[in-house]
């Protein structure tokens, strides 16, 4: 197979390793059945929640594996962890062995999250180094389909274990947790590398057939989680019809660039197959062509590469700017409140009286896989346009949203609740995925690993203070009623800090963009101004 076919390929192994790395984006589904099964606390339960986050602070382990593992070995290690942490989990909670600590379940937990970062540290790194030129584009359009890991998770179950009861539901969630990572690292692995692939087309058109299946696969999961539980054969149908636009349908694209090329490279020896005077000049004019075109290719490059970071620094550096520690807090109050929400939503939805936890969690799975692909759409498509939104003012435009959706629950309506899941699901995954781009923008690509690992970082912080102020709530409003608060008491002051904490964040995203601007309008006119 050609070399850029292999570079496809490895983009759809990530894709694959993506889909499957969001295991602690399910948490929500078998949060309730597991806090009742293990007799915890709100503020147990909460830890729990945390200490899954909590594996990211030691995220840079990862970052510091990938600059001198083989990536193959990096995944193997980061699906050994999941396999380790879900596994024991999934083996306590179903009596096959002895009874664990609490203590001894949250290590657990904690070694279950860290081995999200190894996996997907090597996801960012492959995709940044195959496609320098349209990283955000392929960053965005993998890094979506962690946003669906919830949904496919729960298709999993709901056809595989149709009428089963909670408990056995939360079983089935931990063993898919432990198994599915381990078998997607092992046939990912050999593909999943950086390709030598030569120089970049100036447009990459495997972009829009894959924007297409992507697209297709996130408006099916949206629709498909609307509504109840579906019951019959429709659960089996919903499984079949994701793996065939995740896993099948992005297959097609490597399989293409091969035939392309090769039809590419007749074409091309046809248009240069004329008659000329003497036969040596053939030679000669073909020497001068190819000199033309690596010439033009090399002045792509620049215009591409000229500005694409402030300056490549280290950790040490970075921790020093008041920009590193502005996107810090707005990350901190944007993207990892979101993914508090989430973690909380099996709670929230109970207190409401909302039975269809599991409709809620893919709901937000699915808006959230169009979150995170937003970014490479408006990329790919108006990033040489003069109408371009840099990446710090499209923070300020998605830091608002989040907080108006969280004034919004204050309202006890189901409605309400769908609206404002939807969109912290699509502002939430906008975020994440900006953010892969804005650190290597910022601070560049040359220590990308360890620099964005300290980044998120922030997470099991804001899993932890926001998560424990309100379980707080919570168990004050709940009266200490056996763990359980039933009403929109139990979370409206919880929504209105929330909603304040996003206003905060919305304002440091205008200094932010206040702060660079000056950097992105001389990107953007390196990229439209003709060369």
């Amino acid at each position: 197979m050609a070399q850029a076919a292999l570079r496809w390929l490895s983009l759809v192994a990530v894709v694959w390793l993506q889909f499957i790395n969001g295991t602690n984006t399910n948490f929500p589904a078998y949060s309730s059945e597991l806090k009742q099964l293990l007799s915890m606390s709100q503020l147990q339960l909460n830890n729990l929640a945390f200490a899954s986050d909590a594996g990211k602070i030691l995220g840079c382990l990862a970052g510091f594996a990938a600059d001198h593992l083989p990536f193959s070995v990096v995944l193997i290690i980061g699906s050994i962890l999941g396999f380790i942490g879900y596994g024991v989990q999934f083996l306590y909670v179903s009596n096959l062995i002895s009874s664990l600590s609490y203590w001894q379940v949250f290590g657990l937990s904690v070694l279950a999250g860290n081995s999200i970062c190894w996996i997907n540290t090597v996801c960012y790194i492959v995709v940044i180094r195959n496609f320098p030129s349209y990283r955000q584009i392929a960053v965005g359009i993998s890094t979506s389909y962690i946003g669906l890991s919830a949904k496919i998770f729960t298709d999993i179950v709901d056809a595989v274990w149709p009428h089963s009861s909670p408990i056995r539901r939360a079983r089935a969630y931990l063993l898919l947790n432990t198994v599915l990572p381990l078998v997607v690292c092992v046939i990912a692995a050999p593909i999943a590398r950086a390709i030598d692939a030569g120089k970049e087309r100036k447009k990459e058109g495997g972009f829009i057939v894959m924007f297409v299946i992507t697209i297709a696969t996130g408006i099916y999961a949206v629709i498909s989680s609307l509504g109840s539980v579906p019951s019959g054969l429709w659960p089996v149908i919903n499984l079949v019809v994701m793996v065939v636009l995740v896993i099948l349908a992005p297959l097609t694209i490597p399989l293409g660039e091969s035939l392309v090329e090769e039809w590419g490279l007749s074409n091309e020896e046809k248009v240069h197959d004329f008659p000329i005077k003497e036969l040596h000049d053939n030679r000669e004019l073909r020497s001068v062509e190819e000199g033309m075109v690596e010439e033009e290719v090399v002045v792509a490059a620049e215009v591409c590469d000229e500005v694409v970071a402030k300056e490549e620094i280290g950790l040490k550096t970075m921790l020093s700017r008041l920009d590193f520690w502005l996107y810090f807090l707005i990350y901190f109050l944007g993207a990892t409140l979101g993914l508090v929400f989430f973690n909380n939503l099996g709670q929230i939805s109970e207190s409401r009286g909302y039975s269809s936890t599991s409709s809620l969690v893919s709901l937000s799975s699915a808006f959230g896989f169009f979150g995170r692909l937003m970014p490479s759409l408006q990329d790919y498509f108006f990033s040489r346009s003069k109408y371009v939104v840099s990446r710090p003012a499209s923070l300020v435009a998605l830091m608002a949203p989040i907080s108006g959706a969280f004034f919004i629950l204050v309202n006890p309506t189901n409605l309400c609740l769908y609206i404002s899941t939807a969109i912290i699901g699509v502002c939430t995954g906008a975020i994440s995925s900006i953010a892969v781009s804005l650190t290597s923008d910022l601070f560049g690509t040359t220590n990308f690993g360890v620099n964005h690992n300290v980044l998120v970082a922030n997470i099991p912080l804001g899993s932890f203070l926001f998560g424990f102020f309100a379980a707080r709530l919570y168990h004050k409003e709940g009266h200490g009623g056996g763990g359980r608060c039933i009403g929109i008491e139990c979370y409206r002051g919880t929504f209105i800090n929330w909603g304040s904490l996003s206003l905060l964040g919305t304002f440091l995203s205008l200094v932010l963009y206040a702060r660079n601007r000056k950097f992105y309008l001389q990107r953007l006119q390196a990229a439209v101004t003709p060369r």
